[in-house]
């Protein structure tokens, strides 16, 4: 009769499976950049230029994480959930970080009342998300890093560097065995409300600055995100939007993004189809652009200016 040398499942890890498994959906591996490149264009509807696959996709091989650096509205946040889900072939944890953003949030705590009556154990801790990740083998998306503390930030030097978290309560230390754990974080330096990252910090992630699309690159996202629905927009209203979108990035406050853009002519296109109208005109253009693109007080008089006089005209 043999003997089980085997050890008994580590609680910990039965407990991540059980509270984040079902909620992971599935994605097929893609870790072909090219391939990458036309998956996301196809099945995510995201147009991703070559050179950000290709170096994100080379220190993921070499285990390093990707700062995504850029202003708001460029895509950073979406194109890297998407990239990390391909290439673990698991939805993404997304970490939107803060400034009472700390371990706890993120490794792990322990439920008061359990603690209080069972002790500060493997019961009564509750695993977050990127120890989950890590114990899963999937990727994590940090947001806006500059708006955590620098603690925080140190926190994670340990995980970027030895792919290891310690949970010293527990006496535990859980290690990256699977490569599809990787890191994506998003940094937006020109917000001067938020902190700066530190050089230690810099050192460890490989850099990939993230600008506004050109003209044309937007009037392909558009199409591309709208399908069948930009029937209904001409070029020359798109032009129209777009010229107004990037007169906005240059003077307001609030500077749209991508994904502004992209709802303004869904709802212009809508309009003209609730209306009866075969295409989209001036009207629909300025109706939609009113409700997308007040995001300030302090812009609303040059949005009413960019409106009406692409209204009038």
């Amino acid at each position: 009769m043999g003997f089980d040398n085997s050890e008994p499942p580590d609680p910990i890890v039965k407990k991540v499976k059980e509270i984040y498994s079902q909620t992971i959906r599935k994605y097929p591996v893609v870790r072909n950049p090219a391939e990458m490149i036309e998956y996301l264009r196809n099945h995510f509807k995201l147009l991703v230029k070559p050179h950000v696959v290709y170096i994100t996709v080379a220190a993921f091989l070499n285990n390093k994480p990707v700062l995504f650096e850029g202003p708001p509205g460029t895509g950073k946040t979406e194109i890297g959930e998407a990239i990390l889900s391909l290439w673990s072939g698991k939805s993404a944890f997304i970490l939107p970080c803060s400034e009472n953003y700390d371990e706890y949030r993120v490794i792990g705590d322990f439920h008061p009342a359990i603690a209080m009556s069972k002790g500060f154990n493997e019961e009564s801790f509750i695993p977050r998300p990127l120890l989950a990740a890590m114990i899963l083998g999937t990727g994590v998306l940090i947001d806006e890093i500059r708006r955590s503390s620098e603690e925080f930030q140190n926190m994670l030097l340990d995980i970027i560097d030895k792919r290891r978290i310690i949970i010293p309560e527990l006496k535990k230390v859980y290690y990256q065995k699977d490569d599809g754990f990787q890191i994506i974080i998003t940094s937006n330096p020109y917000d001067i409300a938020q902190g700066e990252l530190s050089d230690a910090f810099l050192r460890r992630v490989v850099r990939i600055e993230f600008k506004y699309p050109t003209a044309e690159e937007e009037i392909e996202i558009i199409k591309l995100r709208l399908g069948d629905l930009a029937k209904k927009l001409s070029d020359e209203i798109i032009e129209e939007a777009i010229s107004i979108v990037n007169k906005l990035r240059q003077k307001a406050v609030y500077k749209p993004g991508i994904s502004d853009s992209v709802t303004w002519m869904t709802l212009a296109s809508l309009l003209a189809d609730i209306r009866g109208k075969e295409r989209a005109s001036l009207e629909e253009l300025a109706d939609a652009g009113r409700v997308v693109l007040y995001k300030n007080p302090e812009d609303e008089e040059l949005v009413n200016e960019l409106l009406q006089v692409r209204r009038r005209n």
